[in-house]
């Protein structure tokens, strides 16, 4: 994020563009309308609170690494933003299940394949670093392996048992969901950028499935809370300009 130790100057108030998927957006499965939903309480829009300056939330419902890319003019760059937090790869990892649950046989490849989004998101970190905008990455929260397989099987034993023939195990869902968040890690190392390891916040926790909506994916108002207070401790301790509430207040 753009400080003095950054630019050599400061300023009264920053630009900040969240771009990203749907965890990002802010959408939660409603377990009791059985539906997915807009948390207000969302972790972007709790830290929004502590900022000084405007905060875009650009991301969307279902987006890949490689759509993102193709509206980043629009929907982030235009906003001429100092810093942007980056969040994708829980629907780069994803698979078409309703085509594998009718026929496991076939060969299928994920959305995104892992090599491909390594390489685009480096290429997108980059990019933003050559125009002296900040890029910030975060990692993926983890799913629970458990209620993903009964979301994506549609609670049919037959299609539940034919998805496992395709991937093996219950356990190989999460395994793969990790190999994409070994990609950011890889890309911050490799880059030089910034990260902000939520993923870590959430395995911290005594049982962090509690953190994790029924759909298996969306971390639920809590995770939420979780991924804000993760966020908010690491500009508390690297970028404690750009809070407009004192340290206490976070707590």
């Amino acid at each position: 994020m753009e400080t003095t130790q950054d630019t050599g100057t400061t300023k009264d108030a920053y630009t900040i563009v969240v771009y990203g998927d749907s965890i990002s957006r802010g959408i939660i499965f409603d377990d009791i309308k059985q539906k997915h939903a807009l948390l207000l309480e969302s972790f972007t829009n709790l830290v929004r609170e502590h900022l000084k300056g405007v905060v875009y939330n650009a991301a969307k419902f279902g987006s890949t690494l490689v759509e993102g890319l193709q509206r980043l003019q629009n929907d982030v760059l235009r906003r001429k933003p100092d810093i942007v937090l980056i969040e994708f790869g829980g629907n780069d990892c994803d698979y078409r299940w309703d085509e594998i649950a009718q026929d496991p046989s076939r060969e299928f490849h994920p959305n995104t394949e892992c090599s491909t989004f390594h390489e685009l998101l480096s290429g997108l970190v980059v990019k933003l670093q050559t125009m002296q905008i900040v890029p910030v990455l975060v990692t993926l929260p983890p799913l629970d392996p458990d209620k993903y397989l009964t979301w994506i099987s549609h609670n049919s034993e037959q299609a539940k048992n034919n998805i496992l023939q395709f991937i093996g195990s219950v356990s190989h869902i999460y395994a793969w969901h990790e190999r994409y968040n070994a990609a950011v890690l890889r890309v911050a190392e490799e880059t030089k950028t910034r990260l902000i390891d939520i993923r870590s916040a959430f395995l911290e926790n005594e049982d962090y499935t509690t953190l994790i909506c029924g759909d298996g994916i969306h971390p639920n108002k809590d995770g939420h809370k979780v991924i804000a207070e993760k966020i908010l401790q690491y500009i508390q301790s690297n970028f404690a300009a750009l809070l407009n509430t004192p340290a206490s207040a976070l707590k």
